[in-house]
């Protein structure tokens, strides 16, 4: 009886809730779309996932215009008219968090064609936005403790830059990544590793990842068909700040067993460290002392303590 109330309670809170759709503030559960979308049925939408934090100074969201631009680039590779400039887009995501009166979300923000003709031609669709959000705690097991993700690397290889584009951050891609997530989970791990068809490293299902070997810190290039993270990007700005030696370049799958740490990053998953890849323990089996100190760095960025970065990178509400 307990449970069920605690359900009903979340099912209230949720339907409370307001989503942004084309410049207008629904109710969580009148925010529907018709059945023969096209994107719903061809993957024809791009999409961002941000961070709003509670600061020392109040609510900020963590490098909102980048977000927004790359959501307009996305929209740009497929043909896409937005009909909303940046400074729109960004006023609709702060507006949104406003009308929801919740202290720290995850921010879902996309653009999908929407319902008109079907057929494989999205262009005679009119392009619809939305603007959804929610609290989101912890998206893949956390480094409480000192302990951080069990991962493996998939049978599923990431797409291929020749097949689909992989810089822009499309849903269709994300059913590449939701199989490798998943035969990830089947198999018992937390998370999976995608690598190309060269069999180089390239990312995981939804996050960046890092190496650290004799105290560098090496990531692979976007070139590989990793997505240009900005959490990623953030990361390296910052080891760049405190002198920490880095390289963008190829890592072959053998590598990451013998790296002496590994974490993870992303708008969601934020920094999370990886102790186990395939069954071989990383370094010593705990989070790593770079991965230790880059996690505490990025964490007192979004959360206002940082002089230079937080005020760099966050748009207070």
């Amino acid at each position: 009886m307990q449970s069920e109330a605690k359900s009903m309670l979340v099912v209230s809170t949720m339907t409370e809730r307001k989503i942004w759709m084309d410049g207008s503030l629904v109710n969580w559960d009148e925010a529907k779309i018709h059945i023969l979308t096209h994107s719903l049925h061809y993957g024809t939408g791009v999409f961002e996932g941000i961070r709003c934090y509670k600061t020392i100074n109040g609510q900020a969201v963590f490098r909102l215009p980048e977000h927004i631009q790359r959501l307009m680039d996305s929209g740009k590779i497929y043909l896409m008219d937005l009909q909303y400039s940046k400074d729109q887009l960004q006023e609709a995501v702060i507006d949104t968090i406003k009308a929801n009166e919740i202290e720290e979300c995850y921010i879902r923000l996309i653009a999908y064609y929407g319902y008109g003709k079907m057929g494989v031609n999205p262009l005679p669709n009119k392009v619809s936005v939305a603007i959804a959000l929610w609290k989101w705690d912890e998206y893949l097991r956390g480094d409480k403790q000192n302990y951080g993700a069990r991962i493996m690397i998939s049978s599923w290889a990431r797409i291929d830059s020749r097949s689909m584009p992989v810089h822009a951050k499309a849903t269709a891609n994300y059913a590449n990544s939701a199989l490798a997530r998943v035969e990830a989970l089947k198999s018992g791990f937390d998370e999976a590793i995608m690598l190309n068809a060269n069999g180089m490293v390239v990312e995981a299902s939804a996050e960046n990842i890092f190496i650290v070997k004799d105290n560098i810190l090496i990531t692979p290039p976007v070139a590989s068909g990793a997505l240009n993270g900005i959490t990623r990007d953030s990361i390296l700005t910052l080891a760049r700040e405190k002198r920490i030696p880095y390289e963008i370049r190829d890592i072959a799958r053998d590598e990451l067993y013998l790296a002496d740490e590994v974490f993870l990053t992303g708008t969601a998953a934020e920094v999370k460290s990886v102790v186990e890849i395939d069954n071989r323990p990383i370094g010593d089996g705990k989070t790593g002392a770079i991965t230790q100190r880059l996690k505490i760095l990025f964490e007192s960025v979004v959360h206002g303590e940082h002089k230079k970065f937080s005020k760099k990178w966050l748009m207070f509400v």
